[in-house]
């Protein structure tokens, strides 16, 4: 996916397109997750759309749900959801930092030869 150590640097251009692209996947991993959320609240807690969605988007953003689930199945989901919510940013953060660690690490390493 990226240049090895023995190729040149890519353009600025096309460093900032690459880091587009990761920040497109990063978007669309948080849809899916935030959506993914949404059903989980509607069909464990029977809340409102856009309650489950406050809910789905405060535990991803890592402040914690707004309404406190009541149900055992509400409470499950919540626990899983939180636990897989932390992996989401943590995979978020990997997507958008990789691009520039990798062009950082190459300007070191660089074969010039």
């Amino acid at each position: 996916m990226y240049e090895s150590r023995h190729q040149t640097p890519i353009t600025q251009a096309i460093f900032v397109q690459r880091l587009f692209r990761q920040l497109a996947w990063v978007m669309v991993l948080l849809a899916i997750s935030l959506l993914l959320g949404m059903i989980g609240y509607v069909a464990c807690e029977s809340l409102s759309w856009i309650d489950a969605f406050i809910n789905s988007a405060m535990l991803l953003g890592g402040m914690g749900p707004v309404n406190a689930p009541q149900s055992f199945a509400g409470k499950l989901f919540a626990g899983l959801f939180a636990l897989y919510a932390g992996l989401v940013f943590i995979v978020a953060a990997a997507l958008l930092f990789t691009p520039v660690l990798h062009r950082l690490l190459h300007h070191f390493h660089w074969d010039k030869n």
